[in-house]
């Protein structure tokens, strides 16, 4: 699988615009099990083909239980100055719902350590709204991240995908179905917690204190492009995206057999439109008419301008300039509201 990385990485040289690369994200699966040797090889072929910039933003996902001192110190000893842990919860009820392969006390020991080999810039990603939890026990979590100071959260509500284990387990009435009411409620309670506390709320499932915005995510939202590697990998220049196939094996052949397995979508300029207002209303930059107005034309700025004013009546969004942005409220609907401004 690294070697079939590392040949995917030379192959695609010529996909991103001339420029050094701001962002390296070790994701979308579990890079943490790659042992030193492995990450350097992955790390050494990108420096080899591309310009990577001095203070470059380089991130590996990782799952608590990986996360040992001799793991973390090789981590430290590599290019990586980001991690990405995904937590989920401190209780241990919520990590059994949720099939997590960790329990609660290695989910506490994995930040420890994270500080105690001094990496500063740690994202911590929670789940909220799963039926194990109570009001109080997502309190308790939110209050022991605040607590210790973690730069930078990813919290998302629990979402149950077809065909999965738990899909399979609720159907069957083994497992207690995801309550919206209840998530929305424990939504509001972080909004309203972290502010208070000094986070800002940068996009609809992401926080950060001042200065610790993920580059590499934010890039994502507006519009910037990226260059995927490996199964199931996106990449995304402008006016298309593509998506490489996501059985291993399949992909492991066709870098064998000097392909890359792959679909591709072009985008119209619809398409574009709408993926704008997609993420920009996630975010707190929100959507820029003056930018729709330049990108799409009078006509679609005007109608977004129309679109916006019952939204902003209703207390959803608000207007400041040129620019539209979702209130605490609007972030509860957010994926409505925007659909209801696709062209």
């Amino acid at each position: 699988m690294v070697a079939a990385i590392c040949t995917e990485i030379e192959r695609r040289v010529d996909y991103l615009p001339n420029g050094p690369i701001e962002t390296i994200y070790f994701g979308g699966g579990t890079p943490s099990i790659l042992n030193e040797e492995e990450l350097a090889k992955i790390f050494t072929t990108i420096q080899k083909h591309f310009t990577i910039s001095p203070d470059a933003e380089i991130t590996l996902e990782a799952n608590p239980d990986d996360l040992s001192e001799v793991r973390l110190k090789t981590l430290k000893d590599s290019s990586v100055n980001r991690l990405s842990i995904g937590v989920q919860s401190f209780f241990q009820e919520d990590l059994v719902y949720m099939n997590r392969a960790h329990d609660a006390q290695e989910a506490e020991q994995s930040i420890q350590l994270a500080h105690d080999f001094s990496f500063k810039n740690i994202s911590i990603d929670l789940i909220y709204g799963s039926p194990t939890m109570t009001d109080e026990q997502w309190a308790a979590n939110v209050d022991k991240l605040i607590r210790w100071k973690i730069p930078h959260l990813s919290c998302y509500a629990l979402t149950v995908e077809p065909g999965t284990a738990l899909d399979h387990f609720i159907k069957k009435g083994t497992s207690l179905p995801v309550d919206e009411t209840k998530a929305a409620r424990q939504f509001t309670y972080l909004m309203d917690t972290l502010e208070a506390a000094g986070y800002e709320h940068y996009e609809i499932s992401n926080f950060c204190l001042p200065g610790h915005h993920a580059r590499h995510n934010t890039n994502y939202w507006r519009g910037v492009p990226y260059l995927g590697i490996g199964p199931s990998a996106h990449s995304f220049d402008g006016p298309s995206r593509q998506w490489n196939v996501a059985n291993n094996a399949k992909y492991i052949k066709a870098i064998n057999n000097q392909n890359i397995l792959f679909e591709k979508e072009i985008l119209s300029l619809a398409d574009q439109h709408n993926e704008y207002i997609m993420t920009a209303l996630r975010t707190k930059w929100g959507v820029d008419v003056a930018f729709l107005k330049k990108r799409w034309g009078e006509t679609v700025a005007s109608e977004f301008v129309k679109g916006m004013i019952a939204i902003v009546n209703r207390g959803e969004a608000e207007q400041e300039g040129s620019i539209y942005r979702l209130t605490k409220r609007g972030r509860l609907l957010a994926d409505g509201i925007a659909a209801g401004l696709f062209l």
